[in-house]
């Protein structure tokens, strides 16, 4: 199929990007949508509730309808808002949360841009990605909103550093940068076991890194009425929500590439290997994703000193002494990865 679009020559090879962009983003977009209906019907079962159950058949046509309701709504900016950064925020966190997908490997070879510097690629977007919501707390003219866009950006800045020493300690054992090669060396034997301290702390982290609960701080309806999106509505504030449920499943997708083996299976035995690589990622994924409801439906929401105590004082120091001994390990010829 590539050949023959690249037989058009520059406009050809054009269009065929832009066909494995959309292959990409149409399946996450109904992922994302589909996502706000699992969690709803999880949370629901976890209180011994029903959730959506009318519109369509068990509530299936319920993520649409909210969506239609969104896109049809007025869209209000405050008289007091800088209107373009007001506009722009919004955008900003929904594109970031969707380029990042370019190098993520669904399979062997299934990847829209196979870069030697995938994992920095991927912590520079969702490092970016405080940027979105710091527009819009400043451009709302809202002291609600602004205080909830520096409450998130001082929380993503926290876990974003410990997230970092553990992914350094994730590429030692890899010894590699690009996301296929650390899912190959994974072929032995998962991440997840030899570092499993190491990918609890940085579930953890990514629990903060998407501003979800229990450190959903930056959105608190007690003190903050909604946080950085209180002004929002209609289209801008669904840009927001489908952010950060893109951003869930960005943050999963993360997880199982670097701790769960990405598309690999469990074992390479003939009951596990019919099973495509790509359904064994999605599979992963949905798993990773189940626990950040759960999570939800569990814990209480921490105070926000806890939750900058927890940060520096004990994810820091634990994630700086991992890279340490990984370090050693190495140097020693000891990762799992050698076999």
């Amino acid at each position: 199929m590539a050949e023959f679009f690249a037989s058009f020559g520059f406009w050809g090879e054009a269009v065929w990007i832009v066909i494995k962009i959309l292959v990409i983003v149409a399946p996450l977009l109904m992922a994302v949508a589909y996502l706000t209906y699992a969690e709803r019907k999880v949370l629901s079962a976890m209180h011994l509730r029903r959730g959506p159950n009318v519109v369509g058949p068990w509530g299936l046509l319920q993520p649409i309808a909210d969506g239609l309701k969104l896109f049809l709504k007025e869209t209000v900016i405050p008289s007091g808002a800088n209107r373009a950064v007001f506009i722009l925020a919004p955008c900003v966190t929904f594109i970031l949360a969707l380029i990042a997908w370019a190098v993520i490997p669904f399979g062997p070879g299934l990847v829209l841009a196979d870069i030697n510097v995938g994992v920095l690629y991927l912590f520079a977007i969702s490092s970016l990605g405080v940027y979105g919501i710091l527009m819009a707390g400043w451009a709302s003219n809202s002291r609600y909103a602004f205080l909830g866009a520096l409450r998130s950006a001082a929380q993503m800045v926290s876990y974003e550093v410990s997230m970092g020493f553990i992914i350094i300690t994730v590429l030692l054992f890899a010894g590699s940068l690009n996301l296929t090669d650390i899912v190959m060396a994974q072929k032995n034997i998962w991440f997840v076991f030899p570092l499993l301290p190491m990918a609890v702390i940085f579930f953890v982290s990514t629990l903060a890194e998407t501003n979800r609960h229990p450190f959903d701080l930056a959105e608190a309806e007690a003190e903050l009425v909604a946080g950085f999106n209180v002004e929002y509505s209609a289209m801008t504030f669904a840009l927001f929500f489908l952010g950060e449920y893109a951003n869930m499943i960005l943050m999963s997708a993360m997880t199982t590439i670097l701790f769960l083996g990405g598309w690999l299976p469990p074992a390479d035995v003939a009951l596990f290997t019919w099973i495509p690589g790509p359904v064994w990622f999605a599979f992963k994924v949905a798993a990773v994703l189940f626990v950040f409801i759960w999570v939800r439906g569990t814990f209480p929401r921490y105070r926000y000193d806890q939750l900058m105590r927890l940060g520096w004082k004990v994810f820091l120091p634990l994630s700086l002494a991992s890279v340490a001994i990984v370090g050693g390990f190495v140097a020693y010829g000891l990762s799992p990865a050698a076999g």
